[in-house]
């Protein structure tokens, strides 16, 4: 489908340069290295003309393309001896190819590739280059790939171009005129398209819990496959998002025209969303031609860290393969994948590392379509690792966001065992005892990853603009609920426990946040970041054995007392137990524990209540409404 109904219209240069792909090749001598554009700009009457010539200058060829897609470049092509292609990126059909030994695969940061070309460590010869037809004054854009195209053009001895009308004319530094090449070509096939992925629910929900991080004003790296599909359905709520990204997909033009993405905060080509190629559907090519709101420019741009970090709250969100529980990652590999690889990973994570509140986020689901983990214990035996484990902030799954930084491993790998999927949980906390990961005695209770509650989490603001965050505790929570359990006085920990604790060994606190949750409902309240949540306060009820009636209990920090958040647990915890079944609750107060009593005097229920060895001795039925006024009845 042609872009642009005028490019078709426009002057040819002149007719001395323009020559049949045949006549080009004949200008081609054995071991010469050939720069082809990239991926969806692959010129491709150039390329198939190449693989199908027998001309007898085409012999041990190095042909450099910074991503392969392997449509003119397949496979096949690429058994025969007289061409080897030499890559940056293992993904799609060069990745079975490099693993086969029929592709060389160069490591190298993304941002590294120009310099490469430009000292002559990478030896270009020839440039095949896909442009749009030229203007009047003689200009064609460079289209859907600048990378690394302009450095190759300046370091080649032939520089050809393949003009293409169906390319969209992009814009940033993307113009070349047609006095910089030799000879052109000229071809009417389609470029090369991606199809939106189909929707998947795993895919969704871990978009949910990512777009739960990203905050208004944050600038996100983007790239294709089915997460930043979802993704870009999830964060078309926010605002003043920025785009700085090596590659835009579909995605990315649904996310500007959702009025998302404004460009406003980003501190380096601010009202631009930076790119240096672009892959997508034939709508895509079209909403890019002409279009002002994207900028193109070369990898050593868009992909350097320093460029990127200078962006406030940048977040590198990677879609991976697999995840271990230490944190180290390994990405997607093989045919069909054009996602993220480790050359675009390490100078994104870099980027996120030196900008000022920026986040590396890696999303995968549980499970893959298979039904294996993606959450194991280790990734030794897995291709295209990210072995920077300190680099990465926090793996999300459908089940929940796993926060690393600052982690050890052991609180890393009961982070990670609480959003891996609930049948694999089990299997792992044994295989991180046995590796020494986790304490030997520690505890799982199998049951309760099916049935952790989900649907108790809810954000309130209290008294001084405080936002608390509650959601029902994991075992993950153990070394928070131990810094909570220190920080209170010894009065506060005598009225909770009725006695004077003065220690919480692991073994006493991983007994109190494993909980079996068909008996007991524990909810935390957090603040701060998702990720960096420090928590605050726990209430929680325990059902009694063959009873209608729960016993409940809670706590605040006492930094944040009088602000309103323990009516709020007692409020949260009685709808909660209505809905489970529970007629009512049972408590027991110390009679000089006034600020828990004012608490109770807050009951929508009736209470009766009476003092025995001065403990206040409560039940509330939940069978009907408190009377206006004190609701508290005294027993004699």
């Amino acid at each position: 489908m042609t872009v642009r109904r005028d490019n078709e219209q426009r002057k040819l240069p002149r007719e001395r340069k323009i020559a049949k792909p045949e006549k080009v090749l004949e200008r081609i001598e054995p071991g010469m290295s050939i720069f082809i554009s990239t991926g969806p700009s692959e010129p491709r009457a150039l390329v198939k003309a190449l693989a199908a010539s027998d001309l007898p200058g085409l012999q041990d060829l190095e042909l450099i393309q910074l991503v392969s897609l392997g449509d003119a470049l397949s496979e096949e092509v690429l058994h025969h001896q007289k061409y080897r292609l030499k890559t940056f990126f293992s993904g799609y059909i060069a990745g079975e190819a490099i693993r086969r030994g029929r592709v060389d695969l160069i490591p190298a940061r993304i941002s590294n590739i120009p310099k490469l070309i430009e000292s002559g460590t990478i030896r270009v010869d020839v440039a095949f280059i896909q442009v749009t037809p030229p203007d009047d004054a003689g200009y064609m854009s460079l289209g859907l790939a600048v990378d690394a195209a302009r450095l190759a053009m300046e370091r080649a001895e032939l520089v050809v171009g393949e003009i293409n009308a169906h390319i969209p004319r992009t814009l940033g530094d993307t113009l070349v005129h047609e006095s910089e090449f030799d000879l052109f070509v000229a071809s009417d096939i389609e470029p090369i398209h991606v199809a939106r992925w189909p929707d998947d629910e795993a895919f969704d929900k871990v978009a949910e819990n990512i777009a739960a991080l990203v905050r208004d004003g944050a600038c996100v790296a983007y790239s294709i496959g089915p997460l930043y599909d979802a993704l870009a359905r999830r964060l078309a709520s926010k605002h003043d998002l920025g785009i700085h990204s090596p590659i835009i997909p579909d995605a990315v033009m649904d996310l500007i025209k959702s009025g998302a993405v404004t460009n406003r905060k980003k501190a380096i080509f601010r009202g631009k969303t930076l790119a240096s190629w672009a892959l997508g559907t034939p709508e895509l090519l079209r909403w890019l031609d002409d279009n002002p709101l994207v900028e193109f420019q070369g990898i050593d741009i868009t992909a350097d860290p320093e460029t990127i970090g200078a962006n406030d709250n940048f977040l590198a969100i990677l879609p991976a393969r697999k995840a271990d529980l230490t944190g180290r990652i390994a990405l997607h590999f093989g045919k069909g994948n054009v996602a993220v690889g480790p050359a675009e990973a390490y100078d994104l994570l870099q980027g996120a590392r030196v900008s000022r509140g920026g986040r590396t986020i890696v999303g995968l689901p549980s499970r893959n379509r298979t039904g294996s983990p993606n959450i194991v214990l280790s990734v030794d035996d897995y291709p295209n690792q990210v072995p920077t484990r300190e680099s990465i902030d926090l793996i999300v799954t459908e089940y929940g966001a796993a926060y690393l930084s600052g982690r050890t491993v052991r609180e890393r790998a009961q982070a990670l065992v609480d959003v891996a999927h609930p049948d694999d949980r089990e299997d792992l906390v044994r295989q991180a005892k046995e590796a020494h990961i986790l304490y030997p005695d520690q505890m799982y209770l199998a049951a309760s990853g099916h049935l952790y509650p989900q649907e108790v989490a809810a954000t309130r603001t209290f008294k001084g603009d405080l936002v608390v965050r509650f959601r029902a505790i994991k075992p993950s929570d153990e070394e928070e609920m131990r810094r909570l359990f220190y920080r209170f006085s010894d009065k506060a920990v005598y009225y909770r426990y009725f006695s004077p604790i003065k220690t919480m060994p692991h073994k006493k606190m991983q007994s109190y946040v494993n909980v079996d949750y068909r008996r007991t409902l524990s909810v935390v309240g957090v603040v701060g970041d998702v990720g960096e949540e420090r928590v605050i306060a726990e209430a929680r009820y325990v059902r009694a054995k063959d009873s209608t009636y729960a016993d409940i209990a809670f706590v605040v920090d006492e930094e944040y007392h009088g602000r309103g958040i323990a009516t709020f647990l007692f409020h949260h915890l009685i709808q909660l137990a209505k809905e489970r079944g529970i007629e009512g609750f049972t408590a027991d107060v110390l009679a000089t524990n006034k600020a828990m009593m004012k608490v109770f005097e807050r009951s929508p229920h009736p209470i009766r209540a009476r003092v025995n060895a001065g403990v206040y001795e409560i039940v509330l039925p939940f069978g009907e409404d408190a009377a206006a006024g004190n609701p508290i009845h005294f027993d004699r």
